[in-house]
Order: C-alpha cells, then structure tokens, then sequence
C-alpha cells in the first residue's frame, strides 16, 4: 500500500537523510529514487523578482537521460510534470499548467496545434539544443509575458559564438549520442559553428527514438492488438503501449555583431513521423513545424533595446498507431479515424530597458501575437457490396475552421534599487486578445443541431485584460534574502476551450488536452482567468553561496473564472467509476502551497572526494471553490534528494524521489487516485577537456508505480469507446481505473565530443 508523509518531516528527511536510508525500500511498500543533479541559482543581473535558472554546465547530466525538454525542469521547486508522448510531457507551476503558462522558446510564445495538445511549446526544441531554461514560479513579473496566470518558463538555444579579435575564423562543433535500455531508445546529435569576428553561421540537427517502454512488472492484461492495414500483434501486460515515438530537429543560426549590436537569425524545422500517446485516445502519426525566428538585441548609453519577429507553421497529424483498434469494417477509404490541424503563428515583440538613474530601471515594450487554427477529420468509412459504411462520412468533419486569436499587449515595468538592501519592482500588462471562428459542419446530417447552432451565433469574441505585478526585496546581509509580493495575472480561453461545437460522442471524445479519458465540448462564453497571488520567499545561504542553503517559498492564489469541467448531462448522464462527457464552465478556485530547497556542502575525504546533498520538497493543494471539488492534475506532496560526490574528472550521484498517494482527486473528471511511491536513480559522468560520459540507472530497484499526473492509461484496444468496461476481454477497449505506469528498470549511456 501506498505511505503517507506529512510536509514537516518529509521535508526534515529529504533535504538531510543518508545515503543508507536511499537503498532501503520506503515503508508501507514505497521505494527510493535519485534526482538528476540541477543546481538552481538566482539571476546574477539585478533579481527581481528572482528566478530558477538552470544552464548548459547543469542540463549536461540529464541530457542522455531523456528525450523530452520540459523533463529538463523535473529539479526546479515548484515544478512537476504532466504525462503526455514521449518528447511532450507538459510542465506544470504550482498546480497550474499547460496553456496557463506563458512558455517563451527562443523568444517565440508557441502554441500547441492540437486537440489534444500534442505538440506543446517545449516539444519543439531538443534537450541537446537546450543552453539555458529561467523559470518564473513565483511573482512573474509582467515583461516576462502575460496571457498566463502560472508563471513563466523562458528556454533558449545555444547563443552564437564569435571569433575572439584578431584571433582569424573560428570553427567548433559537436557530436553525442545516447542509448537508454528500457524501450529501446536512442539517438545521436550534431552541432557545427563557422564564425568571423561579425560573422557567425552554427547548424545543430538531432534524432532520437525509441520502442514502447516496460514499467517493472504487468499492471493490466495481455491482449492481441488487431488492425486492418498491418495484421496483429501482442502486448503483454507489462507493455506501456502507444510510448513509442521518433522525432528529429534541425536548426540552422546566422549572426551578425557590429560593435554593441546583434541580428540573429534562426531557421527551425522538425519533424515527428510519430509519437504515441497511453493516455490519449489518439496517437500523433505526423507533426512537421518550420520556424523563421529574427531578433535584434542593441547596446546604447541609455539601456538596452531588443526586438523580434516570427514565424512557425505546424501540419500536424492524428490517427492510431499499432497498438489501438482501427474502427469499423476491414476494407476502408481511408484506415482509422484521421484528425488534420494546421496552424499558423506569427508574432512581433519589442522591449526597451531603461536606464533612468543608478536606482531606476524601466522596462516598457509591446507584444503582438496572430494565430490562425484549421482542424479538419477526413471522412473515413468502410465499402460493404458498393456502399459506405460506417458513421464517420460523407463530408469532412471541421472541428476548428479558421479559428483566430490575436492579441496585443503592451507593458511597463518600474525596477527601483532605493538602498544596498531594498529592491521593489512595479509593472503593469494591458493585454486585448481578440477571437473568432468560420462556420462548421459534421461528417453527416446527425450533427447538424449542434452545427447549425453554433454557426448561428455571434462566435468574435474580445477580451480586455490587466495584469498587475508588486514587489520587495529585502537583503540585509550577504547571508540571507527575503521577497515578497502580489500579482494579478489573466489568460483569455484557447481556440479549443472557446470553439469546440459538437455534442457527438465520438467527437467529444476527439476533443481532450488534459489526458484523463473524458470527452469535452467548448464553450464560446467562457470568461478569461483571473489569478491573484500572493507569494513571500526566504533565502538562508552562506555568505558564498557555495557551502549551505535554504529556501522557503509558500504561496497563495485565488482564480476567478477558473475554466473547469462539469457534466454534459444532455449528452450522458454521469456517472463515478468511468469516463463521462463534459462540458466547459468558468468556476471559481483556490490554490495553496509551499516549496522547500536546501543544499550543504558536506565535506571532502582525502583520496575519496567531496560530497554535496541537496534536497527539494513541494505541497500544493487545489480546491473548486463553487462546488467544493479537487482540481484535477495536482500533484501529491512529494520530495527528492540528491547526494552528489566529486573526484577529480568523475562525478557520481545518487538521487531519490519521494511521493505521497494521491487520494484528493477531481470527482466531476474521474480522476484516478495512485499510491505513494519511491524511487532510486544512480549516475556517474566522466569529463576530460573536450569529451564527457554519461552512464545511469532509472529506477534502480525496478519498482512498479503509477504517475500522478499521467492520466488515464488509454494506451491499447479499441480506445475510443467511452465507459466503465472492466476488462479488455469481448470489447477489447481499455476499462476505466488504469492510471499509466511510470518506467520500470532502465540503463543509459551516453557520449558527448566538442571540438
């Protein structure tokens, strides 16, 4: 059974236990884990508010570990992270996430082009182009981005590099790969720069892919997966199914410097042929984005100025892979049930910092985003003695036509240093987002009630948001900070919680972003979010920072018309035990909770090394304050620990992870509660000057365990029957119940050579 921990001593015992305690089994049939070792550490240019900041000497030992970017954050406070493919988990902040985040990749605000968020921001960078990551999960301040009411994540490719004066061409590049044993997985990347003293040219390219991964023993029946274009095949009961997935990324980068001024320009492209989803309905089975990114950053006596335009286009694809049923008859126009997106987004920013006076900054700048949305399901149906057959036909099925999202914003942000001692920082966001759709229609005249309706009414729909951010900063000596503030933060619905129209069973169950089984309809009046926040912060540390620290950050946020789920009682009626139809409604929540990091430099042993130990613990609670519910996806409390040891070039780490049962869950969403757990990892890295090695073990003790936040596993059989089946056998569909396991035991290697 799962152990339960209360926040004192779970936070005594992660941030100082031994490294005895990690290699014993938790209590009550828990284990123990190891967390990678990221050092977090404040911005070193005026902090205010500060921010976690994890650089490319830090991301080097997670990166053979994982395919996935926004599992790059697993180590900040205040971070977790929502199960989706392979390369797309979605990171959450203090139990807001996904489109509640305003995530910044090389400047760009991307959005995810999908039904059922596929394609989120971070899955289009590569953990081997990643050079920093700064999160906001505090106070944001409001240059950091609005149209968010969780906080901030801003992640950057490596910067250009030049060519020293006088020192002629410059040339320097890369090449790693990686291999980790449970599913399979591997990849390679490469990376090459060609630069004068004005003139910089880098290209970096990776691939990685990887089969289903195993979780540590069978969690579900063995079943044979039928389909009609490739025969059959089996998937035993330990089988993840649909975790398989390829990706590859390629970026090419043109700089030029002139004395304090520098134009860079980044072409991107990417391609996913597939990626499989176990708590999706759906699998993607293609996603191709291409990118134009141009910004400009100058230096001038009075401040800094940057600007910046893009361009990203997504084609993205979805259908079943191999493991979930293809519908209906075997001879077919078209196999499965195909789901196109399109989508298009450009932006224009500008920021301009303002040196007023050795105690004023001013920061004031403008953003502009247009985003334009097509999806579309191509009829797919069977031919029985010359006729169709089947419900998904004649016509396409437009689910999103011509969906449109502008939004334009404007910002002003008053830093003032008044002492040595005291920092406050005043901003203002006035943002108007601006939306509207075309007309739609079904596959056929049964869903022309729901069409006919919602072409009828007026769907442009203009919101006129303000955020607010204020803010203190206390230091009184070198050995200690303090921080303190509130924010008012807004975010105007997506296009999918605005505009998705049909009331079908089929096409609800097409229509889920959040990963719990559900079907969902949209709801063109939704309200835009408003969160107030209230946040304070501690910071204990030695005078170097570099022997021993603590941090306490506890927080508060009340969000009027928070966008939650309630019964679609005129589809189905609800019910508990299985999944249910939902519909769109703007309620009101609370959220609560605290973060606590620690580090101690415990010493060095002649001839052994040094040792340092590092602790995180995060407690967050979130309620449905209309109708007394949990918020659904809020992780349980939980705690890692790291103890690392240094001995010349080698660098070993034991890391664990801690994590209460999950039992306050969303009843109105079905929500499956997990058991409490732990986990033990093992890394050890060698480094000379110019070649590093990685080699690791996950889950060490290949202990079985269900992911908090991963959803409903919906992996395998005829996924798209909605119900409380209680077992594959006859129906061959999922039943209800199963949360998706995590990964059981694997083994990692990987290299890296910079030249």
């Amino acid at each position: 059974m799962g152990y339960r921990t209360r926040p004192l001593a779970a936070a005594i015992a992660v941030a100082f236990s031994s490294s005895a305690a990690w290699q014993t089994a938790i209590a009550e049939g828990a284990t123990t884990q190891v967390m990678d070792d990221v050092v977090v550490s404040a911005s070193k240019i005026r902090p205010a508010p500060e921010s976690a900041e994890v650089d490319s000497r830090q991301l080097a030992p997670l990166r053979p570990s994982t395919s996935d970017t926004a599992s790059l954050l697993r180590d900040i406070p205040g971070v977790q992270l929502q199960g989706a493919g392979g390369v797309s988990s979605l990171p959450i902040i203090h139990g807001l996430g996904d489109d509640r985040l305003r995530i910044r990749v090389d400047g760009m605000d991307l959005i995810s082009a999908c039904a059922n968020h596929m394609n989120p921001p971070l899955s289009y960078i590569d953990p081997t182009n990643v050079e920093q990551i700064k999160v906001y999960a505090g106070i944001t301040p409001v240059s950091a981005g609005g149209d968010s009411i969780g906080g901030a994540i801003v992640v950057n490719s490596k910067a250009p590099r030049f060519a020293a004066p006088g020192a002629g061409r410059l040339t320097t590049g890369e090449i790693g790969g990686f291999y980790r044993s449970n599913g399979d997985a591997r990849g390679v990347n490469v990376a090459a720069t060609l630069a004068s003293e004005n003139l910089s040219i880098r290209y970096s390219g990776s691939t990685a892919q990887a089969e289903n991964y195993r979780s540590a023993k069978a969690f579900k029946p063995g079943m044979q997966a039928t389909y009609t274009t490739a025969g059959s095949h089996w998937i035993s009961g330990d089988v993840v199914a649909s975790t398989a997935y390829k990706t590859e990324n390629h970026l090419l980068g043109i700089a030029y410097k002139l004395d304090n001024h520098l134009l860079d320009l980044k072409l991107g492209y990417q391609h996913i042929p597939y990626q499989g989803f176990p708590n999706q309905h759906m699998d993607m089975t293609d996603n191709e984005s291409k990118q134009v990114n141009l910004a400009y950053t100058g230096q001038f006596d009075w401040g800094k100025l940057e600007a910046r335009v893009y361009n990203e286009q997504t084609r993205h694809a979805m259908n079943f892979m191999e493991d979930k049923l293809y519908w209906y008859h075997t001879s077919r126009t078209v196999p499965g049930m195909p789901m196109n997106t399109e989508g298009k987004n450009s932006g224009a920013a500008i920021k301009g910092e303002i040196v007023l006076s050795s105690r004023d900054l001013l920061r004031l700048g403008s953003d502009y985003q247009r985003y334009r949305l097509d999806d579309w399901w191509p009829a797919s149906y069977g031919i029985v003695n010359g006729q169709p057959v089947g419900g998904m036909q004649p016509n396409t099925f437009w689910n999103i036509n011509n969906g449109q999202r502008d939004r334009f914003d404007l910002f002003g942000e008053w830093e003032a240093a008044w002492t040595p001692q005291w920092l406050t920082l005043l901003g203002a966001r006035s943002s108007t987002v601006s939306m509207d759709t075309g007309t739609v229609s079904g596959y056929n005249s049964s869903y022309n009630t729901d069409a006919n309706k919602f072409n009828r009414r007026d769907r442009s729909q203009t919101d006129h948001n303000l955020d607010l951010t204020a803010l203190a900063r206390f230091t009184p000596d070198a050995g200690q900070n303090y921080e303190g503030g509130y924010s008012r933060k807004t975010r105007s619905p997506s296009i999918y919680e605005r505009y998705t129209w049909s009331t079908g069973m089929m096409a609800m169950t097409m229509n889920n972003w959040v990963n719990d089984g559900n079907g969902y309809v949209g709801n063109v009046d939704l309200k835009p979010e408003v969160a107030h926040t209230l946040s304070v912060s501690a910071d204990w540390h030695d005078p170097t920072q570099k022997l021993w620290g603590v941090k306490l950050t506890p927080y508060f946020s009340h969000v009027d018309n928070y966008i939650d789920a309630t019964c679609a009682s005129s589809v189905q009626a609800c019910k508990s035990g299985q999944y249910n139809y939902l519909t769109l409604v703007n309620q009101d929540a609370r959220l609560y909770g605290v973060d606590l990091s620690g580090y101690a430099a415990l010493g060095r042993i002649d001839a052994i090394g040094s040792f340092t130990a590092r602790g995180v613990v995060a407690y967050v609670d979130g309620k449905n304050r209309t109708t007394g519910d949990n918020l659904y996806n809020i992780m349980p409390l939980n705690a890692r620990l790291t103890l690392e040891h240094r001995a010349g070039n080698w660098t070993n780490t034991l890391e664990e992870v801690l994590v209460s049962a999950k039992d306050e869950v969303s009843q109105t969403r079905s929500e499956i509660k997990t058991p409490g757990y732990g986990l033990l990892n093992l890394r050890s890295s060698y480094e000379l000057k110019n070649l590093r090695f990685d080699i690791g073990l996950e889950n060490a003790l290949d202990k079985q365990y269900a992911l908090p936040l991963g959803g409903a596993y919906i992996g395998q059989g005829m996924t798209m029957s909605i119900g409380s089946s209680t077992g594959w056998s006859g129906t061959n569909r999922p039943p209800y119940g199963y949360a998706v396991p995590g990964m059981g035991r694997s083994l990692y290697v990987g290299m890296n050579y910079r030249f």
